[in-house]
């Protein structure tokens, strides 16, 4: 699969998720960008100078954070999410 297709499915995967995804210009320190939450909703901030593959594993980590036991993702999307979550539970 490549970085692309991920990519979008991660990003259909927050929309069912009611997660905004915004892709701005970040300083060096902040990072990639990550979860967030504005006025109550969630929402994933973005560097948009990050390549596809960061900006995958950015989406990836963030929405291991959240309950996506209901959303059909494709066996490589579900196991990046899940390598997230693993690894941050560790």
């Amino acid at each position: 699969m490549t970085p692309d297709a991920m990519l979008k499915e991660l990003e259909d995967a927050c929309a069912s998720l009611s997660v905004q995804v915004s892709y701005e210009s970040l300083a060096a320190s902040v990072g990639l960008g990550g979860l967030c939450r504005v006025k109550g909703r969630y929402r994933v901030i973005i560097d948009k100078r990050a390549t596809p593959q960061e900006r995958a594993a950015t989406l990836a980590d963030s929405i291991s954070r959240l309950d996506t036991s209901s959303l059909e993702l494709s066996p490589k999307v579900r196991e990046l999410v899940d390598y997230y979550a693993l690894r941050r539970a560790s």
